[in-house]
């Protein structure tokens, strides 16, 4: 399957710019062949907490990307927020080339250092769709230091998308934390972050696609830009080869937490 991440440089809380700027992109990837497009964490807005502004109750975002999927013919996965009342939830949605929602979560951990538990509550479903053949499931951003929900995911998923706005200061998190997510669950690991200076903070980018055992396939840091890779569905080989999987005893996990 053949897929293009595009490394955005958010105009902050701008969704009519984004829209142009994504739209253009998908058009680009798609005349290239690509089948599934990704944007990174709150697509159009960046990571705010106005949720006064961003929030949506009519699903504008998902309709509009809808529309785009039926033009261009290619899947797109993009993030938006969701009015839910007194909070927001902060929504990553995938749409197949038909413009039918492939997929929906919400994010389970809003990222209270910088406020975001103050605006948004905590999704509470893990969704898994399939596309060629291959399970995709995708978490958002801070969810990535959550090793647990990538374990249940992965129990189903080939491949985890991990849309974000994370910012170069830990950089280095980023990087180690999506090596060891695709390390430790046999799946593919593709991270789609944002770039360059938006609303006072620096972003570095590091999209990048990441193998089952952890090799970095391809990457992009620095710049704008799409980032396309033809992902190979050959999961359940690498696993059958090195079954780490059958070796978990989760119901000694379980029993040692209550313990503890």
């Amino acid at each position: 399957m053949r897929i293009a991440l595009y490394q955005m440089n958010i105009a902050w809380e701008d969704k009519k710019n984004n829209y142009l700027r994504a739209e253009e992109a998908i058009s680009k990837a798609a005349s290239k062949g690509a089948e599934l497009f990704l944007l990174p964490e709150m697509s159009f807005t960046g990571f705010s907490m106005n949720t006064a502004l961003t929030k949506e109750e009519n699903a504008k975002t998902v309709n509009k990307m809808a529309a785009c999927a039926r033009k261009q013919q290619i899947a797109i996965g993009f993030g938006w927020v969701k009015d839910c009342g007194v909070k927001s939830e902060n929504h990553y949605t995938v749409v197949d080339k038909e413009g039918n929602i492939l997929s929906d979560y919400a994010k389970i951990h809003p990222f209270s250092y910088a406020g975001e538990s103050e605006k948004f509550r905590g999704g509470e479903k893990i969704t898994v769709f399939g596309m060629n053949g291959m399970n995709i499931t995708t978490f958002i951003c801070y969810d990535l230091r959550f090793p647990e929900i990538f374990q249940i995911a992965s129990k189903k998923a080939d491949v985890i998308l991990v849309p974000a706005n994370w910012p170069e200061t830990r950089a280095g998190h980023w990087k180690c934390l999506l090596q060891a997510r695709a390390i430790e669950n046999q799946v593919y690991i593709v991270g789609i972050n944002c770039v360059g200076t938006i609303n006072g903070l620096h972003y570095s980018g590091d999209s990048c696609v990441i193998d089952p055992n952890g090799k970095i396939l391809q990457e992009m840091s620095g710049k704008e830009g799409i980032l396309a890779f033809e992902l190979r569905n050959d999961v359940r080989e690498i696993r059958d080869g090195f079954p780490v999987k059958r070796d978990r005893r989760e119901e000694l996990y379980c029993a040692l937490n209550q313990e503890i």
